[in-house]
């Protein structure tokens, strides 16, 4: 996976938001990956990555007892991913990915109060290979003061995703007869299903070991101009790909059948 901080909107679109607080010591729910209970203020956090992706988990909101400059907060890797990059161009905050992508932190250096505002994001990558739907174990917060001395920690919970399904037929814009077959791609297994601009489903489907897919409605969808689209499941998560637009008609006319010729 390429190491460089080139994270863009479209990755940061993919966030997850860290809970607020810290506590001095880190709770095993926050440090295994799971949520921690109702209540309890930890370092914690999620976002879910569809495998060879990158998402962004921020850390924000934290409060509790200020640290000066010098003072740094880390993220850990989980297994099967890597941190790629800290996009934070805030004043007052160096960031810095380690060169194995372990690890990345942020520095504070001339903030006032700092880890007090705004909000601080960390760019995990899922390999290509990892299963949809696994929780990657490991994923590790620190916030340490000046001397190194940890001032609070915990955990966050990195989820392999699911690649978005792909339409690829109907064609977009394409005017079709009353029950148009909806093809295309999906991750092997995953089961899919075409829905259409209000929300009915149109047909569904199980991709096949080679990723595609194909169903039919089974019965009319409404005439005229409609909107569909293909969500996948599998082993808990979900991913909806692009809408096409369609126009449901009858068929075009074929051509007149030629004339009778009598017999001579």
């Amino acid at each position: 996976m390429n190491r460089s901080s080139k994270t863009t909107a479209a990755v940061l679109a993919a966030a997850g938001i860290l809970a607020a607080g810290w506590l001095p010591a880190a709770p095993a729910s926050a440090a295994d990956g799971s949520a921690p209970p109702p209540g309890e203020r930890v370092l914690w956090g999620s976002v879910t990555v569809p495998p060879g992706r990158e998402g962004v988990v921020e850390a924000a909101g934290l409060d509790g007892s200020a640290l000066g400059a010098g003072s740094t907060l880390t993220l850990t890797a989980p297994a099967g991913a890597e941190v790629t990059g800290v996009p934070l161009t805030a004043a007052g905050y160096r960031g810095e990915v380690a060169a194995d992508g372990r690890t990345a932190a942020y520095t504070a250096t001339s903030a006032e109060r700092p880890w007090r505002a705004g909000a601080f994001p960390f760019v995990p990558a899922v390999s290509a290979d990892a299963e949809p739907g696994t929780r990657l174990g490991g994923c590790g917060l620190r916030l340490a003061d000046a001397e190194g001395v940890t001032r609070a920690s915990g955990g966050c919970q990195v989820t392999a995703g699911l690649p978005s399904p792909v339409l690829s037929r109907p064609g977009s814009g394409v005017p079709l007869g009353h029950r148009p077959a909806a093809a295309g791609t999906a991750y092997p297994g995953a089961q899919v299903t075409v829905s259409d601009q209000d929300g009915n489903e149109v047909c569904t489907d199980t991709a096949g070991p080679d990723g595609l897919r194909s169903c039919a409605p089974g019965r009319d969808p409404p005439a005229g101009a409609n909107r569909l689209q293909a969500t996948a499941t599998t082993n808990g998560v979900t991913a909806s790909g692009e809408q096409i637009q369609i126009t449901v008609g009858s068929p075009a006319p074929g051509p007149a059948p030629a004339p009778a010729v009598p017999p001579r």
